[in-house]
C-alpha cells in the first residue's frame, strides 16, 4: 500500500480560481467590500476589548471609480494588514482571516464576519489585469506595505508611505471586463449586493457629488427587535424592497437565536390570479451581504409568493456563495418559517376575523396552497381556511370554516354515504340559475372561483376524509339526500312519454340523458347538468400532453331534467304541427345547454337558425307557445 500527498500546481489552480470559481462576475464586488467590511467589524471587536487602541473614527468602505486609467478602488478604514499577514492572508490561496479571527475571538460577535473560505479576494482577478494592496495595520509600529500580482502566482511585496489605517485594493480593470468602468453598472452592483451591509459605503467617481450620501442602510428593519419598530416602518421598508408594489396586507418578523441563527421579514402581499409572476421576492441575505432571491429550499413552496428578506450566517453556502448546500439546518428553517405564518394566521384569525375575512382574496391562494402541499400546515389551516358563501352580497360576505359549514348543513348536505356535500361555484354569474335552485332548497353554495381550485377541490377530497365536492351546475340529485317533498308531475304517464321522446336528440359531441321530473312551477323548463366525475375529466383536458388530449375527445355527458310542471310544455303538447313542437323543444334544449357553454359550433349555429325561423312563423303555427 502507498499513501502520499497530492500535488497541487499554483500556475494551473489560479486560472481555473479566475475563471470558474464565481459564476458571476459581478460578485467580485461584493467580495471585496465583504473583505473590507469583516476589516471594519474586526476593528469594533478588537477596540471594545482593548486589544486595538486609539480612536477607531468613522468606520466606512469607499468604491472610486477611475475611468480615464481603468481602475477601481476598494477602501476602507478598518484593521489593516502587515507584511507578515499580507503573506499569510493573501499569498495563502484558500486561507480565511474571518475563520482564524472568529476562532481565536469566539463569542465576540463573530456572527458579524462575513468571510468564511478564504477566496473572496481573488475573485478581483476576473476582471483585473493587476491588482495592488496598499494597506496599514491598527498596530503601530507595523509599517504599511504594498502588494502586486499580476494574476500569476509570482507577486511583489514591498514597504509603502500610506499614513492612514486600514486597506486599499486597486483593480486595474482588464479590457474583456470595461463594462464596470461604468459607473451606472458598478452603482447598480452595489445597490443589488450591498445595499444593507453595516458599514456606510460610498460610491465616488467624477459625476459624483461630493457630499452624497451612503448607498447603503446600514440599520435595516429586519435587524432591530419589533419592539422598536411601528406598523409605518414595516411599510416603509417594504417600500424601499419594492418601490412600486401595493402595501403589503401584513408581515411576519421573524427572529430566532437556536438552534439556528435567523432573522428577516416576510410580507404578504397583494396578489393577483396571475401568482406567477410574484415569485421569487423573498431575498436572501448572509450577515446582511445579499446572497440569492432563489430560496425554493429554505421557503416552502407554497410561501414562494411572499415577499421580504432572510438572513442567518447558519444558512450554508458553497464557496461562491450562489448555491445552497445540503444542511439540516436549511429543512430546520423551512419548519420554522412554516409554523411562524401558521401562527400568524391563526391569531389574525382568532383576533381580528372580520379584518381576515376582508383580505380572503389575497389570503386565500397561500392558504391553499399550502393545505395542498404541507400536512402540517393543512392541520393548522383546517382552523383558518374559509370558504365564501355564493349568495353573499358585496359588503356583506359571509364566510364558513369547514366545522362551521358542516354544522351549518347538519344533515342536509349529506350524501348517502354520510359525506358532507360541499356544493360550489366557478362562475356566480354563468352558474346563477343554479345557485339559486340550490339556495331554494336550502342548500349552501360556496365560491371556489380561483386559479389554484380545480386542483385545490381534487386533493382536498382525498385530505379531507369525510368530504366530497360537486359543482352546483353538475348531476347532484344522486349524491344528496333530499329532504323535501318531491313533485308530482302534472302531466300524464303519455304526456311524459310524448315529451321525453320530442327531448330525444341527437347533437355533435354530446351524449344526453333525458328525464322528466315534477319541478317548482318557478325553476326554468329545462336543466341541464353534467356528472361531477365527467366535468372534472373535461376540466382536465386543458392539461398539456397525451392525458389532456385523451380527456378532450371524449363526449361530454349530459342530463337534461324536463321541468313536467313548466306551464309551457301544456301549449308545446296542444300544437299539432310536429315540425314546430320539435323546434321549440330543441330550442329549450339549446338554451340550457347555452347556460352550461356546452352550445358550440354547428350546434350553436344551428340554435340561431332555428331560432330566427320560430320568430318568423306565424302565431297560428306556433300555437301560442310562450
Amino acid at each position: 500500500m502507498q499513501k502520499g500527498t497530492i500535488q497541487v500546481q499554483t500556475e494551473n489552480i489560479f486560472p481555473i480560481i479566475k475563471k470558474f470559481l464565481y459564476s458571476d462576475h459581478d460578485i467580485f464586488l461584493r467580495e471585496l467590500i465583504s473583505n473590507a467590511v469583516d476589516a471594519s467589524q474586526k476593528l469594533k471587536t478588537l477596540s471594545s476589548i482593548g486589544e486595538a487602541k486609539g480612536e477607531v473614527g468613522d468606520l466606512l468602505i469607499e468604491v472610486k471609480l477611475d475611468e480615464e486609467n481603468k481602475t477601481i478602488t476598494i477602501s476602507d478604514r478598518g484593521i489593516g494588514m502587515s507584511a507578515a499577514e499580507v503573506e499569510k492572508y493573501l499569498n495563502q490561496v484558500a486561507f480565511s482571516g474571518a475563520e482564524e479571527f472568529v476562532k481565536k475571538y469566539k463569542g465576540q460577535n463573530e456572527n458579524a464576519i462575513i468571510g468564511k473560505f478564504g477566496l473572496g479576494f481573488y475573485s478581483a482577478f476576473m476582471v483585473s489585469d493587476k491588482v495592488e494592496v496598499f494597506t496599514k495595520s491598527f498596530k503601530e509600529d507595523a509599517p504599511a506595505v504594498r502588494w502586486e500580482c499580476d494574476g500569476s502566482p509570482e507577486y511583489m511585496l514591498e514597504e509603502t508611505n500610506k499614513t492612514d489605517r486600514g486597506t486599499d485594493i486597486v483593480l486595474h480593470i482588464n479590457e474583456e471586463s470595461a463594462e464596470f468602468l461604468d459607473p451606472e453598472r458598478i452603482r447598480g452592483i452595489l445597490l443589488r449586493f450591498c445595499r444593507f451591509l453595516p458599514v456606510p459605503i460610498y460610491f465616488r467617481h467624477k459625476n459624483e457629488e461630493a457630499d452624497a450620501p451612503p448607498i447603503n442602510n446600514t440599520q435595516p428593519a429586519w435587524k432591530k427587535k419589533p419592539s422598536e419598530l411601528t406598523a409605518e416602518d414595516y411599510q416603509n421598508f417594504y417600500k424601499e424592497l419594492y418601490q412600486y408594489n401595493e402595501p403589503p396586507l401584513f408581515w411576519i418578523h421573524l427572529n430566532v437565536d437556536y438552534p439556528f441563527n435567523l432573522t428577516g421579514i416576510l410580507y404578504f402581499p397583494k396578489i393577483k390570479q396571475s401568482y406567477e409572476i410574484q415569485k421569487d421576492k423573498i431575498q436572501l441575505y448572509s450577515n446582511q451581504v445579499f446572497v440569492t432571491d432563489e430560496v425554493k429550499d429554505i421557503v416552502p413552496e407554497f410561501l414562494m409568493l411572499l415577499h421580504g428578506v432572510i438572513d442567518s450566517p447558519d444558512i450554508p453556502l458553497n464557496v461562491s456563495r450562489s448555491y445552497l448546500q445540503g444542511d439540516p439546518n436549511v429543512k430546520k428553517i423551512n419548519n420554522h418559517i412554516t409554523k411562524k405564518v401558521a401562527d400568524k394566521l391563526e391569531e389574525l384569525f382568532n383576533k381580528e376575523r372580520k379584518e381576515f375575512e376582508g383580505k380572503w382574496d389575497n389570503l386565500g391562494l397561500f392558504v391553499k396552497y399550502g393545505m395542498m402541499t404541507d400536512d402540517k400546515f393543512m392541520e393548522r389551516g383546517n382552523k383558518f381556511h374559509l370558504f365564501e358563501v355564493a349568495g353573499s352580497a358585496e359588503g356583506e360576505k359571509k364566510f364558513y370554516t369547514l366545522d362551521e359549514l358542516r354544522m351549518a348543513t347538519e344533515t342536509l348536505q349529506k350524501n348517502k354515504d354520510g359525506k358532507l356535500v360541499i356544493l360550489y361555484t366557478t362562475d356566480i354569474v354563468q352558474q346563477d340559475a343554479y345557485i339559486r335552485g340550490a339556495e331554494a332548497k336550502g342548500y349552501i353554495v360556496v365560491k371556489l372561483d380561483t386559479i389554484i381550485d380545480p386542483s385545490f377541490v381534487n386533493q382536498m377530497e382525498t385530505k379531507w376524509n369525510d368530504v366530497t365536492f360537486n359543482r352546483v351546475d353538475a348531476d347532484i340529485a344522486d349524491n344528496l339526500i333530499d329532504k323535501q317533498e318531491n313533485l308530482d308531475s302534472v302531466l300524464s304517464k303519455d304526456d311524459e312519454a310524448t315529451l321525453k321522446g320530442l327531448f330525444d336528440i341527437k347533437m355533435t359531441g354530446l351524449s344526453m340523458t333525458v328525464e322528466v321530473k315534477g319541478l317548482s312551477t318557478e325553476a326554468p323548463p329545462v336543466v341541464a347538468t353534467r356528472p361531477e366525475f365527467m366535468r372534472r375529466m373535461k376540466d382536465m383536458a386543458s392539461m398539456s400532453g397525451p392525458m389532456g388530449s385523451f380527456y378532450a375527445n371524449m363526449p361530454d355527458e349530459v342530463t337534461l331534467t324536463v321541468n313536467g310542471n313548466h306551464p309551457i310544455y301544456q301549449q308545446v303538447l296542444k300544437n299539432d304541427d310536429k315540425a314546430i313542437q320539435e323546434k321549440v323543444v330543441h330550442n329549450l334544449a339549446d338554451l340550457a345547454l347555452l347556460s352550461q357553454g356546452l352550445l358550440k359550433g354547428s350546434n350553436l349555429t344551428n340554435f340561431i337558425t332555428r331560432s330566427v325561423d320560430l320568430m318568423g312563423a306565424k302565431e297560428s303555427e306556433v300555437g301560442n307557445i310562450k
